[in-house]
């Protein structure tokens, strides 16, 4: 089995099993905040957490401890992965980047639009413009993983590059717009740290524990500093070598990746999910279903995403700009447009940064769970309907292909 196959079909067994688990999260945060129970969740994470050395404090309620720490490693996975797929693999050549980029852009561009037309008039619901153009790619991929060894593995490639390019965005929407009120001082701590990051690269520094250790120092300062501290992971994973010293050696970039991804996957993205899912229905109505601000994320995620990225995929291939995938038709280019409306954690995430206050964090949650749900049935739907016959190269990365060393 060829080198890039595997990997590939490693990545979608971890990822797709990580996305089924997040869905039994997610409901299970459901069931505890609109249950006997929902004292005890809204009480677990308000739970105050102190960290002290002399006057550096930072204490924040357990919430807050997972989105602005944990989800900082998450963070700097993504960036490990970014940097690996623009360095060498499907980001690495325009050529390769040409159809997820432009269908990623259409991705964001129509789903803020779709939001801003239905919350335009509130000059504070318009601030969550960019809930609606996240991808989940654990969800997205546990969606696909229900479809089977039917769909084509071009598809299930476009799909893993077009979320890659959406956090990508997601990190650069999250620095421009959702910064609060800087501190010069400790910016300019955490670009003295930042520095030190890129000096161990220079030097060719293979251990991962001194970039690890300037790495929370950045963090604090980021932290400290007003950028969400959720940034710090990225610029540390940017500063990993991707090369080994030694060819045949792992290199640092692969050895945290491959270590972290278990991790992320199986503990830090399930406990963002239970701490931010939790939706209370308690007194919601239809009424409250159709307020702008929960439409306006759910019509984003369902109908702005499926044609922005259908559409600006479309026009690219049609204007000789890139390429319809191997072995695949638009129909199901369409389906997996479908799925990218799944946002969930990328979409919840931006919505703690938009918001503050449980009533606009509750209409959030509303309007990210009805336009993930739409989007990942109806994507789902497609492909079950779109790759009935589809089954040359599907079974390579669908989980059940023979051990690389019988082929």
């Amino acid at each position: 089995m060829p080198r890039i196959v595997t990997k590939i079909q490693d990545f979608l067994r971890l990822e797709t099993s990580a996305g089924f688990i997040l869905m039994a999260v997610a409901l299970l945060a459901l069931i505890a905040n609109n249950s006997p129970l929902s004292g005890f969740y809204s009480g677990f994470l308000a739970t105050p957490v102190e960290i002290q050395f002399g006057a550096f404090e930072i204490a924040k309620p357990l919430l807050l401890w997972i989105n602005d720490g944990l989800m900082a490693i998450f963070f700097f996975l993504v960036g490990l992965e970014i940097k690996k797929e623009v360095m060498e693999g499907e980001l690495s050549s325009f050529d390769k980047a040409s159809l997820p980029l432009f269908a990623a852009l259409g991705g964001i561009i129509a789903p803020a639009a779709v939001y801003v037309f239905f919350n335009y008039t509130d000059p504070i619901a318009v601030q969550g413009w960019a809930i609606p153009a996240a991808t989940d790619i654990a969800f997205a991929l546990g969606v696909l993983a229900l479809v089977g060894s039917r769909v084509p593995v071009s598809l299930k490639i476009l799909l893993l590059a077009v979320a890659i390019i959406d956090d990508l965005a997601a990190i650069i929407i999250i620095a421009l717009f959702y910064t609060q009120d800087l501190s010069l001082v400790a910016l300019g701590w955490g670009g003295f740290g930042t520095l030190g990051l890129f000096i161990l690269n220079r030097m060719g520094v293979m251990r991962i524990t001194p970039y690890a250790l300037i790495g929370v120092f950045v963090w604090a300062c980021v932290l400290k500093s007003g950028v969400h501290a959720t940034l710090a992971g990225v610029v540390t994973a940017l500063a990993i070598p991707l090369k080994a010293k030694d060819p045949q050696a792992s290199s640092p970039l692969h050895r945290a990746e491959h270590g972290l991804h278990i991790w992320v996957a199986f503990l830090i993205l399930p406990l963002f999910a239970f701490a931010n899912a939790g939706v209370s229905l308690k007194g919601v109505s239809f009424a409250d279903l159709l307020a702008p601000l929960p439409l306006g994320i759910a019509l984003g995620l369902f109908v702005g995403k499926q044609i922005g990225v259908f559409s600006f995929a479309w026009i690219a291939v049609k204007l000789g700009l890139a390429k319809l995938p191997n072995g695949a038709n638009w129909p199901q280019v369409y389906a997996i447009a479908c799925l990218t409306g799944v946002g969930f954690t990328m979409s919840l995430f931006i919505g703690t940064l938009a918001f503050e206050g449980d009533e606009l964090l509750n209409s959030v949650r509303l309007g990210v769970l009805m336009g993930s749900l739409a989007s990942g049935v109806l994507g789902y739907a497609l492909l079950r309907i779109f790759c009935k016959d589809c089954t040359s190269g599907a079974s390579e990365l669908a989980g059940d292909s023979k051990p690389a060393a019988a082929q």
